[in-house]
């Protein structure tokens, strides 16, 4: 760590939790720097500092060491670490995986399809943060006939509770008389976003698989399997995650050539 750094991003890259999930823990006195608690989240950690949580110390993550996994989450199993009612979660099929992962892309207990894992809680919060803007592709099927102007409808985007979703791209890949199955792209990962869409044209989906994320494609992993991603696919998803912390500043103007007169 060449520069001091912001202690929820710090406890991110060392894989514990994502930067949200720090901030709580900072908040009710769990971690402390150099033996004195902080609860102040925006608080720096520098260079050989000596961080522990819970009384536990806390190593800083090697560079070059995130992890990613693709897996294909089948339906009716949640997304959460832990389940007090005992249900089955998408970390029973990671088995005895020896790094502690966070998953990248919630999808509720009846959808299905691509969620990514990954020991690096700062690339969540990249890859999560409305700002990113990185693509989540779906397979959607939708009861009842959907005609040329509830797709232009569609694409120009609807107006939910939590706000308007901004433009949609939406396409149909086959179309029945008692259902479509469409491709749908969004840009953010609101809560049952999609589903929450077609309710406003009181249109029910009864089957959404996440294809992609980002440039990570589900392709043909089996259900309930999970892969490393490539090398190129991991470079991709890091370059598709840039980083949220500071608005990127525009390019500077090019000048104008110089124009010689004779």
């Amino acid at each position: 760590m060449a520069e001091p750094m912001r202690l929820q991003k710090w406890l991110a890259q060392a894989g514990l939790c994502s930067r949200r999930e720090a901030e709580r823990w900072i908040d009710s006195g769990r971690v402390a720097v150099n033996g004195q608690i902080i609860t102040q989240p925006g608080s720096l950690v520098a260079h050989g500092d000596r961080v522990v949580v819970d009384g536990r110390v806390v190593a800083a993550k090697k560079r070059n060491s995130s992890i990613v996994l693709a897996f294909n989450k089948p339906p009716d199993i949640l997304c959460t670490r832990h389940d007090p009612e005992g249900r089955k979660t998408i970390y029973d099929f990671l088995g005895d995986f020896p790094e502690r992962l966070l998953y990248v892309g919630r999808l509720d207990i009846n959808s299905e399809g691509l969620i990514l894992f990954t020991n690096d809680g700062d690339l969540v919060h990249r890859l999560t943060h409305p700002s990113a803007r990185v693509p989540r592709s779906y397979r959607v099927r939708v009861h009842g006939r959907i005609n040329e102007a509830t797709l232009n409808h569609l694409r120009r985007g609807v107006v939910l509770e939590d706000g308007p979703t901004g433009p949609l791209e939406v396409t149909v890949d086959r179309d029945t008389a008692a259902n479509n199955w469409l491709t749908m792209t969004l840009y953010e990962g609101r809560n049952r976003i999609i589903r929450r869409i077609f309710d406003t044209l009181d249109m029910k989906v009864s089957r959404l698989i996440r294809t992609s994320y980002g440039q990570v494609s589900l392709g043909d992993l089996a259900r309930g399997h999970w892969r490393f991603l490539s090398m190129g696919e991991h470079k991709q998803l890091l370059k598709d995650a840039q980083p949220v912390d500071r608005p990127s500043l525009p390019p500077p103007a090019k000048k104008p050539p110089l124009v010689h007169r004779r």
